[in-house]
């Protein structure tokens, strides 16, 4: 080893290091990047085009907020429209790589202050983006292919370390990862809940009078189940990609057609794009390949290190925050304690009824509280699914209905809620004043 405390090239740890600096082809990565922007372009312009910047944001008295974020406030009617114009732009900006490392930061900034507006807005698909949009900050992804490569001629390369090939290969191969995982219960392995799902289909073309039947049940259940865990090591294996891509295709588009996900099923085709060949672009142009400069063979700089430290710190990072869920007692699908972040896709259908009873101290009063004369509909839908948000809102009440300078109402929840067909329990305790209750990340017993 030398002085310098540097793992030497015979090492396998420095095999390894080697191994991730090596040069690959750029073009995956401009392709990546282009696909990445056009997507968020597509996902700002519809909020923009159908209402939902004042549906989601403006209109709501109330937003749901993260633990430890709840300073996280929405900018005013007017300006959260422009925000989204701004998204559009800045997503533009980044698809065609003009000042793309600006860009990139302020989008990045943009998507993660639209994921924690509202708890109640959370999709998995929202939190994947704005993870790639972090990511996308420190990858050289405007260095070919780009209106930065052709106004700034020193920045453009052929070859990127294959380092970013394989963090944005981890990074999408994670929720397929997770998802997979997470159908490994009994729930799921019994048609549960996508049996609850499909039945809301019947009316689909084609398929719509075979959605109830058992045997469609269980093909799409195990179908999901067996693409999610095994999807990505046929996608790396080169004799079986071509066929594990069109695997992949038709999961997602089986998604967009029988499920509400969005945008989602068409960025991970195009986000699946990474386990291919970096050079596919090249060959789909049928342009000549390029000749890269020669792998390191020497001993790797401390910058190359601590790039690789740092990026192991990261995927260590995505790998045990979806594992949280497990130090907490009880099912996470019911408590949902820690079941955000985690890639808990379409797991769970809940169905909860709530009544909220609210108690002035003073007079010994009790009146029931209907939230829709507070939320928003998605926002009343999807609340009382959640301890943790059935407990914001009952701050909330206590803080609107107390009057100033009397002592605060009280605010109790009679919640009955049944998770995947089974007989509807109380979720909470409903003696329990939940507006003197503090808001922690304990276990909510």
């Amino acid at each position: 080893m030398s002085g310098n405390n540097v793992p030497s090239p015979g090492s396998s740890k420095a095999s390894l290091a080697h191994r991730l600096h090596r040069p690959v082809d750029i073009t995956f990565l401009a392709a990546f990047r282009v696909m990445f922007g056009a997507v968020i372009l597509w996902h700002a312009w519809r909020y923009i085009d159908r209402g939902w910047i004042n549906q989601l944001y403006v209109d709501p008295k109330f937003h749901f907020k993260y633990y430890g974020f709840e300073w996280v406030k929405a900018w005013p009617g007017g300006v959260i429209h422009i925000h989204f114009f701004a998204m559009a732009a800045l997503s533009a900006a980044v698809a065609v790589g003009f000042y793309y490392r600006i860009a990139s930061v302020l989008l990045c900034l943009a998507l993660w202050y639209q994921l924690l507006l509202d708890q109640t807005r959370y999709q998995n698909h929202y939190y994947l983006l704005a993870l790639i949009s972090f990511l996308m900050i420190w990858l050289p992804a405007h260095r070919a292919g780009s209106i930065d490569a052709v106004r700034l001629p020193h920045l453009r390369s052929a070859s990127v370390p294959a380092w970013t090939l394989w963090l944005l290969r981890a990074q999408i191969g994670i929720p397929y990862l997770f998802g997979g995982i997470t159908k490994l219960n009994g729930d799921w392995l019994r048609g549960e809940p996508v049996r609850t799902m499909l039945a809301g289909y019947t009316r689909l073309p084609l398929i719509g009078p075979y959605v109830t039947d058992e045997w469609m049940v269980l093909l799409v259940a195990y179908g999901g189940l067996l693409i999610d865990l095994f999807v990505v090591p046929l996608l790396l294996w080169r004799r079986t990609r071509a066929y594990a891509f069109a695997a992949a295709v038709l999961f997602h588009l089986l998604n967009a057609t029988l499920f509400q996900v969005g945008i989602f099923p068409w960025f991970m085709i195009a986000a699946t794009t990474v386990f291919f060949s970096p050079s596919w672009p090249r060959k789909l142009w049928l342009s000549a390949p390029t000749a890269f400069g020669p792998s390191p063979d020497g001993p790797l700089t401390r910058r190359q290190w601590l790039t690789l430290g740092l990026l192991g710190l990261y995927l260590t990072a995505q790998i045990l925050l979806p594992l949280r869920h497990f130090a907490y007692p009880g099912n996470v699908d019911w408590s949902e304690q820690g079941s955000r972040f985690a890639w808990r896709m379409m797991i769970r259908e809940k169905r909860v009824g709530i009544r909220i009873l609210v108690t002035e101290p003073t007079t010994n009063r009790t009146f029931a509280v209907d939230p829709r004369k507070y939320l928003t509909p998605r926002q009343a839908g999807r609340f009382g699914m959640d301890p943790d948000l059935i407990l914001q809102f009952c701050h909330y009440l206590g803080r609107e209905l107390s009057e100033p300078g009397a002592s605060p109402v009280e605010v109790r929840v009679v919640a009955l809620a049944s998770l995947n067909g089974r007989k509807p329990q109380l979720l909470i305790d409903p003696t329990l004043n939940l507006a003197a209750q503090r808001r922690t990340l304990r276990h909510k017993a």
